[in-house]
């Protein structure tokens, strides 16, 4: 078994990652935090916003991603996200807009989905203090 995989970081408008070398990758799943690593079982999963983090040998990367999939094979992991920022690039300032976004999100949902739309307010939250310290 390799001691290392594939790690892949794609949303719609841009490549954020492609690491050969990754030893671990730590996932926001929808039904909770996950960490992948060589040799994994295949799954498919979707993400709830959150901190996603690479680490490789010699250095950890973070990424905010809003929402989206990770496709993962014992040689690696693609993430498709719906939206997603190196750490450095995650600001007070877009935390706000996510937040505001997702607010106004529930405020206009349907009755039958006000608890979806609630969890994802909540999660946008979290975001912050994961991603903000």
């Amino acid at each position: 078994m390799a001691d290392t995989m594939q790690f892949d970081l794609v949303a719609p408008e841009r490549k954020l990652a492609s690491e050969e070398e990754a030893v671990e990758v730590m996932v926001p799943g929808a039904d909770g935090d996950l960490t992948v690593m060589p040799g994994h079982a295949p799954m498919l999963t979707t993400l709830r916003p959150g901190k996603l983090t690479m680490v490789t040998r010699s250095a950890t990367q973070s990424y905010a991603v809003t929402g989206g999939f990770a496709e993962i094979t014992p040689e690696g992991i693609t993430v498709l996200a719906e939206r997603s920022l190196p750490a450095e690039e995650f600001t007070k300032e877009v935390h706000e807009r996510l937040i505001e976004e997702a607010r106004r999100v529930h405020d206009e949902a349907h009755p039958s989905v006000a608890d979806m739309t609630a969890k994802l307010l909540a999660d946008m939250e979290a975001l912050g203090s994961h991603m903000l310290g």
